[in-house]
């Protein structure tokens, strides 16, 4: 049996007929779906009861959601189903020529099958396992809702790729995360709906911005320092963000048969993107969600309220224990992190917290080492790939004669070390950010900075002609 069948019944984004789309339609397709994304996301689903996953805000952040929302999956089966794939790609269990254009139809064919998969397998894992309790008789609605939300962020996200900038993936993480950084700094209504700003001495105000001045006001210098070293780690990440990001090697090319004119190739340094860390934040996230979830399927069982799952739910019960979403022992805890800077403020720092910060970087460094390979592997990005790519352009290395061979031994010194130097920098980088705090965690900064500035990056190399000329003013390419 040809499996190859199955993808032609699965329906796909139409790619555009146009070899390159106009800044207007790209903007206008982004547009609607970031605006499809925030619409869906303050959706919440009919028929739910409990919801236990609430309270795992920093999960929220990384899958691109809002749980309790339509699309409380968020970006969850698309980032698993690219992480199994690349790790059994990368691992040589399944062999797929992504040089080929039919070995990269049959990748992307296998991926959205694991997508739908994972739709459906989380969909079932959030509701049986009471992370998404249900009415009684509300199950089936529920799961339904959960499925119809995770095909609207998979075919939102494909429409992004296709029609917008960058990828939806990448749109969705920097949307949430920009939300919740707003709210961070300048949310003035509190948990019980309070406005803090009608009674500014004695209401606590939730944005940081506010604390600061309250905290200077009825003088608590410890609220103070907390605050202020959460805006100044956020200042901090973001200028060492932007620096590292242009750090680049340039390769000297030229036109064969134009002599006179020639052009240099940037190789950034994190070569393999951002891709690396979300890929990593998202393997963090999910031991944390599931391990979360077999906890209250325990917790349920042992009231009395399910039948069958608590011995079920014992076996995974290395993923960790939590309390009030904080994971405090296991898997979950161990590969997290904890905002050290905070803790030695308030007085709470405690050694256990200074070995879990060790392991956290070490995860992520390796980790993110790992994936920045199999990305770069698999996506098109590698030596082989780049050298035939700007061979077709009819450029050459200045000083070697035209030759892809040649090209692509020159490049192999560069493209490889970038990939696993740039992805352990990157997962350093954003280890450390978790670890010194910021507005709304170390890694969600990282990741909304680093995402941004490569927005701004592909729209002023690609549309610096064709945009409206105010954008030109705005975006400084014009």
């Amino acid at each position: 049996m040809d499996f190859r069948k199955i993808f032609n019944f699965i329906p796909e984004v139409r790619k555009p007929e146009e070899k390159k789309l106009s800044f207007n339609i790209k903007l206008k397709w982004t547009l609607i779906v970031l605006g499809a994304f925030f619409v869906l996301a303050n959706i919440p689903l009919f028929g739910l009861s409990n919801n236990a996953l609430q309270r795992f805000e920093y999960l929220a952040i990384i899958l691109g959601t809002d749980f309790g929302s339509i699309i409380s999956l968020g970006i969850g089966p698309i980032v698993m189903a690219s992480i199994i794939l690349q790790l059994l790609t990368g691992s040589g269990i399944v062999n797929i020529d992504t040089t080929t254009p039919e070995g990269k139809k049959f990748f992307s064919g296998v991926q959205n099958i694991l997508v739908f998969f994972f739709i459906i397998f989380e969909a079932f894992v959030y509701v049986m396992m009471q992370g998404l309790q249900a009415l009684p008789g509300y199950t089936g609605i529920v799961i339904f809702q959960l499925i119809l939300g995770g095909l609207a962020i998979f075919y939102m996200d494909q429409l992004t790729h296709k029609w917008g900038f960058g990828s939806g993936v990448s749109l969705f993480i920097a949307a949430g995360v920009a939300w919740r950084l707003i709210a961070s700094g300048f949310q003035f209504i509190d948990q019980q709906g309070r406005n803090c700003l009608l009674n500014f001495k004695d209401t606590p105000c939730a944005g940081k911005v506010f604390v600061i001045m309250q905290s200077i006001i009825n003088k608590y210098p410890t609220e103070l320092l907390a605050a202020l070293a959460a805006i100044i780690a956020t200042i901090i990440i973001f200028l060492i963000v932007v620096w590292a990001q242009s750090l680049k090697v340039e390769i000297p090319l030229s036109f064969g048969r134009i002599r006179g004119y020639s052009l240099k190739w940037p190789l950034s340094f994190f070569y393999a993107s951002v891709i690396p860390v979300i890929l990593t934040a998202a393997l963090v996230a999910n031991f944390q969600l599931f391990g979360g979830l077999f906890q209250n399927a325990a917790e349920a069982c042992a009231a009395g309220t399910c039948s069958g799952m608590a011995s079920f739910a014992s076996h995974f019960s290395f993923l960790g224990t939590f309390v009030n979403g904080q994971p405090v022992s296991g898997l979950a805890f161990w590969v997290g992190s904890t905002n050290l800077v905070e803790l030695f403020i308030r007085g709470g720092f405690l050694p256990r917290f200074l070995i879990q910060g060790i392991t956290h970087i070490l995860f992520f460094v390796v980790f993110s080492m790992v994936f920045s390979i199999f990305w770069v592997k698999t996506s098109g990005m590698d030596a082989k790939s780049q050298a035939h790519r700007i061979s077709s352009s009819g450029l050459q290395v200045a000083g070697f004669r035209q030759d892809e061979r040649i090209l692509e031994s020159i490049l192999s010194r560069y493209i490889m070390p970038l990939t696993v130097m740039g992805g352990a920098a990157i997962g350093l980088l954003a280890a450390i950010t978790d670890l010194l705090g910021a507005l709304v965690g170390g890694t969600s900064i990282l990741l909304v900075i680093m995402i941004m500035f490569q927005f701004y990056q592909n729209i002023a190399q690609q549309h610096s002609m064709d945009m409206n000329p105010a954008f030109r003013k705005v975006m400084g390419t014009g």
